[in-house]
């Protein structure tokens, strides 16, 4: 099992290819960055974790999507997302995709 992201561009009707991320989990005083990775051409990022185990904690997933709009020739709101979420269960399997346009984005649980 593990961590996996998808990014959509809304606006678009495709996926955002090229937006790096960073995962980071709590320490006890804030946060520790434990991977990262981009996006590849199907707006998909499966090797967040590299060799480490998904774990029971509170995990951030930071979106730096304003370069990806700068090559959109399109100015966003949002320099970047950030997606807190916590895993109870790192048995399961856990898909955090971000549904993105200039100026809004959501996300949900996937599978």
């Amino acid at each position: 099992m593990g961590l996996s992201t998808h990014i959509l561009d809304t606006a678009l009707g495709k996926p955002a290819a090229g937006v790096a991320l960073v995962l980071s989990q709590t320490v006890e005083d804030g946060w520790l960055e434990i991977g990262s990775g981009v996006t590849d051409t199907d707006g998909r990022c499966r090797t967040l974790l590299g060799e480490s185990a998904l774990e029971s904690t509170i995990y951030k997933l930071r979106f730096e999507i304003a370069p990806y709009f700068a090559a959109q020739k399109m100015a966003g709101l949002y320099p970047y997302v950030e997606i807190v979420f916590t895993v109870a269960d790192p048995s399961q399997h856990h898909h955090i995709p971000l549904l993105l346009a200039a100026n809004g984005y959501t996300t949900y649980r996937g599978s």
